[in-house]
């Protein structure tokens, strides 16, 4: 039974894995100020008009006609699974639920199941990475989407924010609390939660103490290297990220890399300089 994979713009998912497995992504609006940008805006180009924008541009999630229309082109046969962000960041997974229960209405008969991921950016990219090679040899959607589930179980995910100006402005930090860590330089190690949302998990001073502190959570979870993928993403930083991935493979030869940039999603709420991780 074949099995068409389609996620969210929240993945930053790389543009080979997309190709190879002939993954469908549901972009999310971003708009600065009245203006929507292009939802083929390259990362390049978002991350120059961000930097010259005086307020921070938004994000909203897709509607159900996007993956309603998304579903009617994948050919009579083949299974969907849909594999969102954290619905506790995003409406994404709520809104494909809609769109698949409106697929049904309309009589078709391709099977459509909806995950919520309770992850996003690195850990998304790394859950959808798997899920579309576990495609090419389940035997069903039901037998995909308990593999993936149980994997989503086990997936850590951290990250480090070079700026905290993004996370202030999107109300996701105290405007008081981020300008006395601005000033003192002080870099936040984030954990993506059990639940899908974003918790504190230290402080250091400068952006190469948080790099290490970041890598020093591959420490605490054993790595079967033979078979082992890591997710690695940055905000429009990609020599850091380039010192980063190195760093890991000298000591972690993990067998697969995910190495991407962030999209306009996260990058809206990363600010530049971030660096993720996903294992």
């Amino acid at each position: 039974m074949a099995i068409k994979i389609i996620t969210d713009s929240g993945s930053d998912l790389p543009q080979e894995y997309v190709e190879k497995f002939d993954i469908s992504i549901i972009k999310l609006a971003v708009h600065f100020e009245n203006e929507k940008a292009h939802e083929d805006m390259d990362t390049e180009t978002f991350y120059a008009k961000m930097r010259e924008s005086k307020e921070l541009p938004t994000t909203a999630s897709p509607s159900p006609m996007q993956f309603l229309e998304k579903f009617k082109e994948v050919e009579e046969g083949t299974d969907i699974l849909v594999i969102s962000m954290s619905s506790n960041i995003s409406s994404t997974y709520q809104t494909a639920m809609i769109a698949k229960e409106m697929y049904e209405d309309e009589g078709h008969t391709n099977k459509i199941e909806v995950i919520d991921s309770k992850t996003f950016s690195g850990g998304l990219s790394l859950v959808v990475a798997m899920a579309a090679k576990w495609s090419e040899s389940c035997s069903c959607i039901v037998e995909l989407k308990d593999k993936v589930n149980h994997y989503i179980k086990g997936v850590s995910a951290f990250f480090t924010l070079d700026t905290l100006e993004n996370v202030m402005k999107g109300g996701r930090l105290s405007r008081i609390s981020g300008t006395v860590a601005s000033v003192m330089n002080i870099k936040l190690l984030l954990k993506i939660s059990e639940e899908g949302t974003v918790e504190v998990m230290g402080k250091t001073r400068g952006i190469q103490k948080a790099i290490t502190s970041l890598l020093a959570r591959l420490e605490e979870k054993q790595h079967d290297y033979e078979k082992a993928v890591i997710a690695i993403v940055h905000s429009n930083c990609e020599k850091r990220a380039l010192e980063v991935k190195n760093r890991i493979l000298e000591k972690h030869p993990f067998k697969e890399v995910l190495f991407s940039n962030m999209g306009p999603i996260m990058g809206t709420y990363a600010g530049e300089g971030g660096i993720g991780l996903a294992f």
